[in-house]
């Protein structure tokens, strides 16, 4: 091959690269802070590969390789639909929509519970009209708080709970006040912002079918791959999982979100080589985060400028009190936009125009009340 022809295909590679991480912003922030960190304190790439918690990531590439599998089979949206058939105004509605995000968040994730419950949300308010904007946002609020409860929530309890080195159980256990405190005060908001209005949902006639080989094998592998990583084996769990769906069900593994993996290993090797540098390792020591209290208003107020994810793997560097910290990022997830990637992900799925403002009018006084309520059982 012409040395022509190795420029020209290593051009249109960054090409490629590039019109990726473009469309992706927080990709984009994480790769052009990677560059900014190279320049004025170059590392070996091989040494920044060690920055990286792979068991946090190897088991989130777990739980999304598994989440896929049962959402492709059809069993989500399904039993979401059974289930609204049931509800006659749009307050019950509301308080189911916001329940089922709230009970998805805890074993799906967050994201993964929102792909699943906006779209229905959406297409409900197609067969009657809903206020669609404030269930919307409720909705993304109740994914942020039910995903609190346990380590396959979201992906700062799974990484606090890896570096925890608890149990399963006993992390959920720790994290229940908090969670009960908030899906309460949740309920008490959706109560107030929806009337008793009849709801007519006689249009939803679609069928909805469910692959149950898929669906009963994925939710059975889901149990042993959560066991298997909770008795650290997550390595070896990954693999057979991975090998298990290339044999047998390939689409699944090509339709997971792996720039999710991506954006996560840079989190960690921008968030702890920018902790690492002086200046920065200095500012945040001086904060003397070494009380549960201070611990936990560094995470909630750290993760309104820079998210939940980043907030807790940065403050793990300067805190050993996992508890608060997950306390701390759990509240800092409400509040603006940018406190959770899954609030980002819920004003992107509702494709509209207007609603940055209403968001923040709910989210910011709830983030405020959540504060409150955190920092009394701290």
């Amino acid at each position: 091959m012409s040395e022509a022809n190795v420029k020209q295909l290593r051009s249109d590679l960054f090409a490629r690269i590039w019109q990726v991480v473009s469309k992706e912003p927080v990709l984009s922030i994480f790769v052009f802070a990677l560059i900014v960190l190279q320049i004025a304190h170059p590392r070996p790439l091989i040494s920044l590969l060690g920055l990286v918690d792979w068991q946090t990531v190897f088991t989130l590439a777990g739980l999304l390789i598994l989440t896929k599998a049962i959402e492709l089979s059809g069993f989500l949206i399904w039993a979401a639909h059974k289930l609204v058939h049931h509800i006659y105004n749009e307050r019950t509605l509301a308080l189911l929509l916001i329940a089922l995000a709230a009970a998805l968040s805890t074993v799906l994730t967050n994201d993964v519970a929102l792909f699943a419950v906006v779209p229905l949300a959406l297409s409900l308010h197609k067969l009657a009209p809903l206020p669609i904007k404030r269930l919307v946002i409720l909705i993304a609020l109740s994914v942020n708080a039910g995903s609190i409860l346990t380590p396959l929530g979201n992906p700062q309890n799974l990484f606090l709970w890896q570096r925890s080195g608890m149990s399963f159980g006993a992390f959920v256990w720790t994290l229940l006040p908090l969670y009960a405190a908030l899906m309460a005060l949740l309920g008490i908001v959706t109560f107030a912002m929806f009337r008793a209005k009849p709801l007519d949902l006689s249009g939803d006639v679609e069928e909805h079918r469910v692959d149950r080989v898929l669906c009963g094998i994925s939710v059975i592998a889901f149990g042993v791959f959560v066991a298997l990583a909770d008795a650290h084996h997550v390595g070896p769990a990954l693999v057979a999982l991975a090998i298990g769906f290339l044999l047998w069900h390939r689409e699944i593994l090509l339709r997971i979100d792996f720039l999710l993996l991506l954006i996560f290993i840079l989190m960690f090797i921008v968030l702890r080589s920018a902790a690492a540098l002086p200046a920065i390792h200095d500012t945040i020591a001086h904060l003397g985060i070494d009380t549960p209290v201070r611990a936990y208003a560094a995470g909630a107020v750290l993760s309104q400028g820079i998210s939940n994810v980043p907030a807790a793997i940065v403050l793990a560097e300067f805190s050993k009190d996992w508890r608060a910290l997950a306390f701390g990022v759990s509240v800092g997830g409400f509040g603006v936009a940018i406190g959770s990637l899954a609030n980002l992900i819920a004003v992107r799925l509702f494709g509209e125009k207007g609603m940055w403002t209403p968001f923040h009018m709910v989210a910011i006084p709830f983030w405020i009340m959540a504060v409150v309520i955190g920092w009394a059982f701290i």
